[in-house]
């Protein structure tokens, strides 16, 4: 079918007929089962959704950065109904399609929105959400305009205290983007983003030791501003108010390496020697 960036294409399982794979100009972009809604087939979404069980129990609002077929969105209601969703893709006519072809929850529990991720961004109100989702691609990698300070600082802003973003960034060996996304997103979260755990990334082990082209997901989680925060607006974490989510946990490193492809996160001080300054 034509869509406004090129085409989009449907391609049913042989083995599976309700499962089907949205094609975007060529490109692999989203995989759905029409008969169930928390399905996920590609890894880094598996690796996302481990991340998502450790937050609250309850209902989320989540924004989603290329929305494309909306699969996770659909496992996000499917997990946490009543959660409240915006997905954002550039492409108006692709937006239009997978409404008409996928059972998608209906506004408002999840809106679509034709517009640059970037500009969408920059233009929601401070802490509207609890999870921001970066899932955009030019190619085979993330516009540099979602990958730099400013798009850093923009999602930082759109979190909630306690918030979580998830960027998925495709890299090949050694891993430069990822690298060099850790140390914007530390320099946007906080000072003590990664040796307070609040900044980590997931993949499977051969794309870690760069051996190979994969996806990198990248975690930050926005701090819990307490009543000893400095008068620059520094924000610390403390047990005060929403819970931050824990990227040292044991249950999330069980459920990592549990997926249908073994992933790990690195955080802390293995994070620094990733980073490697």
């Amino acid at each position: 079918m034509p869509i406004d960036t090129g085409t989009a294409r449907l391609e049913r399982d042989p083995d599976h007929p309700d499962r089907v794979t949205l094609h975007v100009n060529g490109v692999p972009s989203s995989a759905l089962d029409l008969a169930d809604p928390g399905f996920l087939d590609f890894e880094y979404m598996q690796q996302m959704a481990a991340v998502l069980a450790g937050m609250p129990a309850g209902p989320l609002r989540v924004l989603h950065l290329g929305a494309a077929g909306c699969a996770l969105a659909r496992h996000v209601e499917h997990e946490r109904p009543d959660s409240r969703q915006l997905g954002v893709d550039v492409d108006a006519r692709l937006l239009e399609l997978v409404r008409e072809w996928f059972a998608l929850p209906r506004s408002p529990r999840l809106r679509l929105r034709a517009d640059d991720a970037g500009h969408a961004l920059a233009a929601l109100p401070p802490a509207s959400f609890d999870v921001v989702v970066r899932d955009v691609f030019a190619g085979d990698r993330t516009p540099d305009h979602l990958a730099d300070a400013a798009f850093a600082a923009a999602a930082h802003r759109a979190l909630r205290p306690g918030g979580v973003l998830l960027a998925n960034c495709a890299d090949r060996p050694p891993l430069h983007l990822a690298r060099r996304e850790v140390a914007t997103l530390a320099g946007a979260f906080g000072a003590d983003a990664v040796p307070g755990r609040r900044l980590g990334v997931i993949a499977e082990h051969a794309v870690l030791k760069g051996r190979r082209y994969g996806n990198v997901v990248l975690v930050a989680v926005r701090a819990v501003p307490g009543p000893e925060d400095a008068a620059d607006g520094t924000e610390r974490e403390t047990g005060d108010g929403p819970p931050v989510l824990d990227l040292d946990d044991a249950a999330l490193g069980r459920r990592l390496r549990s997926l249908p492809v073994p992933a790990r996160m690195l955080a802390g001080a293995e994070l620094a020697r990733f980073a490697g300054g």
